[in-house]
């Protein structure tokens, strides 16, 4: 019988991954993770890890198999919570999801599992994953969860082949309508529970009112740029070099308090991100405004009307060397190479056709179509079919 530490969150799909693995034979134990109680940053009044340990705890006792919590907060506030200040103070928004797969989940829980005995862990996450074996060696293969509207591969876009070969994805093949079935017919008591929004496996969360507990509120001005601003204005250019030409379809516009007009004040550019429309708190324009950039130094933020406003739009974005990340190495493009596949910026974003290529000091990324918020910090992860092959984090 092989061993596998499931990550027991409190919710449904967990509960569900450890009662598929119990009845496929496997030896089980349920691991929950405690990732947050520095009383100096809270979260929330309510405390829902409480909440969520205890019902991780009943699907234990209901399935037979041992329990027990780890205590993860310090490693978590390190590589995650004092990373995403530094992030948003510098006008970036990171994707603490990602990150929390990359460093917790498949690296400190999966140290513990495989301290324990374990040979695999398991995550209730939608998406797939299979072997093939190329050139003598087996490869593993990150594929999208049969519930296409769950998919949740691009939250792992960061994984490796050796944290792949150690892990399960047992509710991959299912829609999110059969896990909830099967809990049920199950009498688990996380059933009916709601999915828990907010960062990974710390609960309910309000960014603007966490962030404020470390970056202190600076007033300043929200300006409106209008649509018609002359940058916008595609020139046909004739380039030296496909490097030019790269530079340019991936260039960021540069705004000036003088571009537009003051339209309202904010309490510090460090708690937008671009695309964003609720929170701007601006009323009287014909169409909503959207954030199409920030600037934390001079403490502004451009805003432009409506979601066609030329400045939310961009074909291309780039990634540095150190930030590009293939989970499949043997399809890594070289300098100089290109490769057509489908790309996506955010979760849950149709996938959209694209160009890689790679360049001496990093890797464009090139789509056929316009794209909305394309914002430094996030993370773009890229699909052949229903392959996840590789991601970087937009520079």
């Amino acid at each position: 019988m092989k061993k596998v530490v499931v990550g027991l969150s409190g919710g449904v799909d967990s509960s569900v991954t450890a009662y598929l693995l119990k009845e496929q034979g496997y030896e089980v134990i349920g691991l929950f993770m405690k990732n947050w109680h520095d009383d100096s940053v809270t979260i929330s009044d309510e405390c829902p890890w409480l909440d969520d340990s205890n019902d991780a705890m009943l699907v234990a006792e209901k399935l037979g198999i041992p329990f027990q919590t780890v205590d993860l907060s310090s490693e978590y506030k390190e590589r995650i919570v004092d990373y995403m200040f530094r992030e948003y103070e510098h006008g970036r928004t990171p994707n603490p999801d990602v990150l929390c797969n990359r460093e917790i989940k498949f690296d400190v829980f999966l140290k513990i599992a495989l301290s324990l005995g374990a040979d695999f862990v398991a995550t209730g996450h939608y998406c797939r994953k299979d072997t093939i074996e190329k050139d003598g060696q087996t490869l593993y293969r990150l594929l999208s969860g049969k519930d296409r509207n769950k998919d949740q591969s691009y939250f792992l876009c960061q994984l490796t082949q050796e944290q792949l070969a150690r892990t399960l994805f047992p509710i991959g093949e299912l829609q999110k309508s059969e896990v909830r079935k099967i809990a049920a017919e199950q009498e688990l008591v996380t059933a009916e529970k709601k999915d828990s929004q907010g960062l990974c496996f710390i609960g309910k969360v309000r960014l603007p009112e966490f962030l404020q507990q470390k970056l202190s509120p600076k007033e300043g001005q929200i300006v409106e740029v209008p649509a018609t601003m002359e940058t916008y204005v595609e020139e046909q250019k004739d380039f030296d070099s496909k490097i030019e030409e790269l530079k340019f379809l991936s260039r960021k516009y540069k705004y000036q308090p003088e571009d537009g007009k003051v339209v309202g004040k904010h309490q510090g550019a460090h708690y937008f991100t671009k695309g964003q429309r609720k929170g701007l708190a601006v009323g009287g324009t014909p169409e909503p405004l959207f954030v199409i950039d920030t600037d934390v130094e001079e403490n502004v933020i451009y805003t432009g009307q409506g979601k066609d406003h030329p400045g939310i739009y961009r074909r291309a974005l780039f990634v540095k060397n150190e930030e590009v990340h293939w989970i499949r190495k043997d399809l890594a493009i070289k300098d100089g190479e290109e490769m057509k596949l489908k790309a996506r910026i955010r979760y849950r974003q149709p996938l959209q056709d694209a160009t890689l290529f790679q360049t001496a000091n990093g890797l464009y990324v090139v789509f056929d179509e316009p794209q909305a918020s394309i914002t430094e910090g996030q993370f773009v992860a890229w699909y052949q079919e229903e392959e996840l092959l590789g991601s970087g984090v937009i520079s």
